[in-house]
């Protein structure tokens, strides 16, 4: 794992990302904004896994990115994502 930057919500991205996971973070931050929530003090956190981007919110919400399909996974806080390797068969 890599420490990629941190960043401000409101402020731009950086511009290396892949263009669903910047489409996935002004989502986020637009639907936070449809909320009244208040994010003035919140930051975004990138890491880079196996030289793909993630993407943290100081609430707990994380972004993903799938090379194979160009698509950016988002999970909230308190919602789970079923894991393709935990095989119970």
């Amino acid at each position: 794992m890599q420490l990629g930057t941190r960043w401000t919500v409101g402020d731009d991205a950086p511009a290396t990302l892949p263009e669903v996971v910047l489409l996935a973070v002004k989502t986020v931050e637009q639907d936070l904004r449809d909320l009244g929530t208040d994010t003035t003090a919140w930051r975004w956190t990138l890491t880079w896994l196996e030289r793909r981007p993630v993407l943290e919110l100081d609430d707990g919400t994380t972004i993903t990115y799938d090379p194979a399909e160009d698509a950016a996974t988002i999970v909230l806080p308190g919602q789970s994502v079923d894991d393709p390797f935990d095989d119970e068969d």
